[in-house]
């Protein structure tokens, strides 16, 4: 941290800046206040270079509505974005293309900041740290979407727990350069199936959180021994050296880090194994070392000590936002007084502008004397050496973590803590210890962590950035020229993000390139209109067994199901059938249960599951399990987050009678039923909490349906067919959704949204929108307050269904046989199709592909698959059945169900596996 540079904005939007926070390859963060006494905000506005880009202006707006969807937990939510060149605050008169979003301050030091101060963190710390982290990635990985945001730089060590900062790409770069209307990014990471020209998906953060994890419990990364030219080739086949890491935390690390990424643990089950009671719940009462929690302590008291600056007081009456880090060019081409410019021929160190010296009309720090300039080392942890970059785009390599940094003989030196790319030892970061007094390298031990390179370090001149710059009239790719193609030649170039001519090739964005430039991407070769691809397997329940009851997938790998018999497992594969349990007949939802188990609801007992031949090795009846009700009625799962179920149950208790009065004969005791809302971790098999509800029509058991899970609370509906009469009587023909506290299950309010029915089609988002089905009509209100948003107009006798969320859009579906995309914001109708199916019956039943791309509509006549950007019909699929127009598999309608690539469709015994976008 560091006083405001002469370039530097004095104002943003309606927020005073004080001083430089942190500096990010793309961006620089800022602490401001809205008023002379307002709380400390953290501003991030990006570099005015490459916010001239339009890829990377559309970029830095997907992470920052990333960031607002993420709000909550262990990510800041964000007070105010700037992400449009016409949005003007009213309050001032900034850059014309001026690229900001601001949040509360919360006092925190980076992971790599605090490795640099302390040395690997204590093993709870880890958990902490990492069920945190997890806990996020479960959230975006929920969602089909892919995180890339993880690096030392972007995790920070908060009082209370870690937080998030970055939220893709552009948060997490190790380097960002701006060549004309090109954008070059280079992650300061690679994983094994990116080194392979695979594009990164959900695992590929997992194996960046293991090696966070190993980072934070050693100080060190498990790659780095052997020679730099050889990073790639260890990422993608060594072993990590995990010796130094604590023995409770080894295999899940080493989890992490496998190879095949779908041998890798999602993340619900590392927040589960790593912190049964949650992040939150183990971080209770401090979990930062005492030097660390000091330097927090510190950072705080400094930044709230923070004044105005004199300038930006001078001028508060016609304030005026200068372009960030636009400083006068130098000769070579970077701002003058930028460390660039100072790095003499052979690589010596910069000086840090203000060194030594504190210029008038800055920011003023109570009771610090700036520092003497110190050395950023150029390099990266996980990260390609620096030495490599210099290589042509003909050789390519690939990053990787560094060797420790040499140390002289005169003993060990302690890490640097990464500092802004020109200031001085900044009075508000952890100062640098007292010789003697650092963590200490122990002989045999992990080499200490070599700090991050900011953007502008120093570094030799002949080392330039490796960029692959596309031409800026690239024609328009060939079928064969897929997106897959550009990740290969990203991945081969050491990570390089290319961005050009309006295109993005991302290394597992979760943007395609058609929603980047607003045009739909070229078509891949496709079958023949109205037919579907060829399926990868097909399976046929045997008919000697009753018809499946339900269908789930377990971590991408099982199709299970259950009947009326038993459970089976078919491999999604090959689709071939693997096992069959009757302990598990009549069950439900196949969960993930940590890395190795299947969970599966039976109607008596809970039962854990070998994935590999359905053993059963743990079961738990529901009358031991749940204390004090006796011969528990569990209903249907209502949903899951992590490891954690929410279901309903109800049991049946005598009422004695009333005693009489004299006189009077007595009264007869009556059976009554019971109702209770549960939520159970299936990690843990542990009872988190229950809740008294009214019972539903008999046998009494209500049914919830998840409308949303939100960080604080969980909003759930009613199935209207368990609404007992006098509920359907007092609710007038109107719904009523539920909203229970997520920690102690307490009922917080009911409330009913203007004339949505009991069974309307009805779903919450994150963002506390709340849409359904009104008449004809979709219609969005305030989830808290029940007030109307928007709505969207449906044609005569049309009922909408649930809608599904992904991104910006709402995807909708109604009886009119139309599926389509609304702004979830606005209502503003992106795209609606017709599925071409003759009208009647019910809406059809929507699902998107685990990339988002693809928009998946099943009824009872057939399966349509639809562009989910912009609509275009892919294709159709209807199976032929059997011959007598009586059976099943005639009249049954399709359901489909959706794993990474795969989507697998179901008509009642038959199954096919197609691939998706």
């Amino acid at each position: 941290m560091e006083a405001l540079r002469q370039d530097d904005p004095r104002h943003l939007g309606r927020y005073t800046v004080l001083a430089r926070f942190r500096e990010g390859a793309a961006a620089v963060q800022y602490l401001a206040r809205e008023s002379a006494d307002g709380e400390p905000v953290v501003i991030t506005a990006a570099r005015p270079a490459l916010a001239a880009v339009p890829a990377f202006r559309r970029r830095f707006q997907s992470e920052a509505r990333t960031a607002e969807r993420l709000a909550g937990g262990w990510v800041t939510p964000p007070l105010d974005t700037r992400v449009t060149p016409d949005d003007d605050s009213g309050t001032t008169t900034e850059a014309p293309n001026a690229l900001w979003t601001a949040a509360g301050y919360v006092p925190a030091l980076t992971l790599a900041d605090a490795i640099g101060l302390g040395g690997p963190l204590p093993e709870r710390a880890v958990r902490i740290l990492g069920a945190g982290i997890a806990e996020i990635l479960s959230r975006v990985h929920a969602t089909g979407a892919v995180l890339q945001g993880l690096a030392p730089e972007t995790v920070l060590l908060a009082e209370d727990g870690p937080r998030l900062t970055a939220f893709g790409p552009l948060g997490a770069a190790a380097s960002a350069e701006a060549r004309g209307e090109q954008l070059s990014v280079r992650l300061g990471y690679l994983t094994p199936e990116q080194v392979e020209g695979v594009e990164a998906g959900a695992p590929s953060d997992l194996f960046v959180l293991g090696l966070l994890l190993a980072y934070a419990a050693t100080g060190t990364t498990p790659f780095t021994d052997g020679p730099p030219e050889e990073a790639a080739g260890r990422i993608a086949h060594a072993e990590p050296e995990l010796d130094s890491v604590p023995d409770a935390l080894r295999e899940l690390i080493a989890g992490c880090l496998a190879k095949d990424p779908a041998l890798r643990p999602d993340a619900g089950a590392v927040a589960a194994e790593l912190a049964l009671e949650g992040a939150a719940g183990l971080a209770r009462g401090g979990w930062l070392p005492e030097r660390l929690a000091a330097a927090v302590a510190d950072q705080e008291a400094r930044v709230r000590a923070l004044e105005t600056p004199l300038d930006a007081a001078a001028d508060a009456d016609e304030p005026q936002d200068a372009p960030v880090g636009m400083a006068a060019r130098a000769p070579g081409g970077g701002p003058a007084g930028t460390p660039e410019d100072a790095v003499a021929a052979a690589g010596a160190p910069a000086a840090a502008p203000g060194a030594g010296k504190e210029s008038g009309g800055t920011t003023h720090y109570l009771g610090t004397v700036p520092g003497a300039a110190r050395t950023d080392h150029p390099t990266t942890q996980l990260a390609v050496p620096r030495e490599l970059t210099a290589s042509s785009a003909a050789a390519p390599v690939a990053p990787a973590a560094l060797p420790a940094a040499p140390q002289p003989s005169g003993g060990p030196v302690p890490p640097t803590p990464p500092s802004s790319p020109s200031s001085a030892s900044s009075p508000l970061s952890p100062e640098a210890p007292a010789p003697g007094t650092p963590y200490q390298h122990a002989p045999g031990g992990p080499a200490p962590y070599a700090p991050a390179a900011l953007p502008g370090a120093t570094a030799p001149a002949a080392t330039p950035m490796v960029s692959l710059p596309l031409p800026p009239p690239a024609p328009a790719p060939s079928p064969t020229a897929s997106r897959r193609a550009l990740l290969i030649t990203a991945a081969a170039a050491a990570g390089g993000l290319i961005v050009g001519g309006g295109a993005v090739g991302l290394l597992g964005s979760d943007d395609s390139a058609a929603a980047d430039d607003g045009k739909p991407a070229p078509d891949r070769r496709r079958t023949l209109p109205g037919q579907a691809p060829e399926p990868r397997w097909t399976y046929a329940h045997p008919a000697s067994e009753s018809s499946p009851l339900t269908t789930a997938v377990w971590r991408d790998k099982l199709l299970v199901l259950t009947s009326e018999s038993q459970a089976s497992a078919v491999d999604l594969r090959t689709g071939k059938r693997v096992w069959q349990r009757a302990d598990a007949a009549k069950g439900q939802a196949a969960l993930a249960a940590g890395a190795d188990l299947c969970f599966v609801a039976s109607p008596t007992e809970f039962l854990w599951l070998s994935p590999k031949d359905g053993a059963v090795k743990h079961r738990l009846r529901y009358a031991d399990q749940f204390t004090g009700l006796p011969n528990l009625r569990m209903g249907t799962i209502t949903g899951q987050s992590g490891s954690v179920i929410w279901f309903t149950g109800s049991t049946t208790v005598t009422v004695k009678a009333p005693k009489p009065k004299k006189g009077k004969k007595p009264g007869k005791d009556k059976q009554v039923a019971q109702a209770h809302f549960f939520a159970y971790d299936i990690v843990r098999r542990q009872e988190l909490w229950r809740t008294a509800v009214p019972a539903g029509r008999a046998p009494g058991t209500p049914v919830y349906r998840l409308i949303a899970e939100r960080s604080a609370d969980l909003l759930v509906r009613q199935d209207a067919v368990t609404l007992t009469p006098a509920e359907v009587g007092a609710a007038k023909g109107k719904g009523s959704i539920r909203s229970f506290d997520q920690k102690t299950g307490k009922l917080l309010w009911v409330k009913q949204y203007g004339a949505l029915a009991p069974a309307a089609g009805i779903l919450g988002d994150e963002d506390g929108r709340l849409y359904g089905a009104d008449g004809a009509d979709l219609q969005a209100f305030e989830s808290d307050t029940a007030k109307p948003l928007w709505r969207l107009n449906g044609g005569t006798g049309s009922v909408y269904g649930t809608p599904v969320v992904a991104g910006p859009l709402l995807h909708t579906t109604n009886r009119s046989q139309e599926v389509g995309a609304v702004q979830r914001e606005t209502g503003r109708l992106v795209w609606r199709r017709s599925t071409e199916v003759p009208l009647g019956g019910s809406a059809p039943a929507i699902t998107l592909s685990s990339s988002e791309k693809t928009l998946i509509a099943a009824d009872a006549s057939q399966v349509t698959a639809f562009a989910a950007a912009d609509g275009r019909r892919l294709w159709k699929f209807q199976d032929i059945g059997v011959q007598d127009p009586k059976g099943a598999a005639v009249t049954a309608p399709y359901r489909t169900l959706t794993t990474g690539r795969t989507v697998v469709v179901q008509r009642d015994r038959a199954f096919y596996a197609f691939t998706v976008a």
